[in-house]
């Protein structure tokens, strides 16, 4: 039996102080709905209350699908790489960016070296000549194989959008079915949700179906993104069957917001390829904001989803 946990969006709070040339950028834009908006909701109690929960249950690895910062600047960056020592060992956590770490040109790249123990892939180098491609990267764990993508690139004002190259995709397709020559259980972590609809225009993934193209051909168990902070079960159709495309709510998200409570989900993994047995128990943060508490169990491998039936069906969890 492995256990991993999910948490996405950690908007590590609160902004540090910015200086005028950090603001004559994006960040303009994202500092005024930091106080207009997030600052009333995301809160680093809350945070703080979701991480010793997660503790308690002692996970064999955790995986963190991006937006670790707010405006990406360098101070924001390196108490991100701070607090993820506090969260666990780089052997036992994989990161993968968000486009809040990519916010302004230029940093993905000191995201990517400023949390790189987190982010390598086994063969412990970069495998490329810049930042930008290291991804799909692949830690095997257990009887897991992670296969990291990155959808974290810089946008102009009022965009969230994400990126999947061709590329990356091609790369993807063989790392999955490296992985699945070796029977692992594949978990492929990416921020942007890779569903039409899912997300809207402007925060959308540019490349969703090169994405599903891959996960087609290479195979996979299990997909897992962050990017709505919303808790979200979708399904891929491929060549192997359906694979389940899980969403979960940002970390920090504090009581009543109109995005759901911070929560992190909890899988179960046991048996082997060809029956594998995965259960998904979703903890978060209860009304009062004073802990956490068990919110919902659903059963992906071993016995079969409602949804199955709907290719690319979401429903809220």
């Amino acid at each position: 039996m492995f256990k991993f946990a999910h948490i996405s969006d950690i908007h590590l709070g609160p902004l540090p102080r910015l200086t005028l040339r950090e603001l004559m950028s994006k960040r303009i834009t994202g500092f005024v709905n930091w106080h207009r908006n997030r600052s009333k909701h995301l809160f680093v109690n809350t945070l703080d209350l979701l991480i010793s929960d997660l503790k308690t249950r002692q996970p064999d690895h955790l995986m963190i699908t991006g937006d670790l910062v707010n405006l990406a600047t360098t101070i924001e960056t390196r108490l991100a790489g701070e607090w993820l020592q506090t969260v666990g060992d780089p052997n036992e956590t994989t990161v993968v960016p968000g486009n809040h770490d990519a916010y302004v040109p230029g940093a993905h790249e000191r995201s990517v070296n400023e949390w790189y123990p987190y982010i390598i892939g086994d063969d412990g180098t970069r495998s490329w000549q810049d930042e930008t491609k290291i991804f799909p990267t692949i830690r095997r764990r257990g009887p897991l194989a992670i296969i990291g993508c990155s959808t974290s690139v810089a946008t102009p004002p009022f965009s969230a959008s994400g990126y999947f190259s061709p590329r990356q995709a091609r790369e993807t397709v063989n790392l999955l079915r490296k992985a699945g020559d070796e029977g692992l259980f594949r978990v492929v972590l990416i921020h942007h949700p890779p569903i039409h609809g899912a997300a809207s225009s402007h925060k959308r993934m540019i490349g969703i179906r090169r994405f599903a193209a891959a996960i087609s051909t290479g195979g996979a168990e299990l997909v897992l993104h962050g990017h709505t902070h919303l808790n979200t079960v979708y399904w891929l159709k491929s060549h192997h069957g359906q694979i389940p495309v899980v969403g979960i709510a940002s970390a920090s998200q504090g009581p009543g917001g109109h995005k759901p409570r911070a929560a992190y989900n909890l899988f179960t993994l046991s048996g082997e390829p060809g029956a594998w047995n995965l259960s998904c128990d979703r903890h978060a943060l209860n009304e009062t904001g004073d802990g956490v508490e068990l919110d919902n169990s659903h059963v992906f491998y071993g016995e079969a989803p409602s949804s199955v039936s709907i290719p690319e069906a979401a429903r809220l969890i």
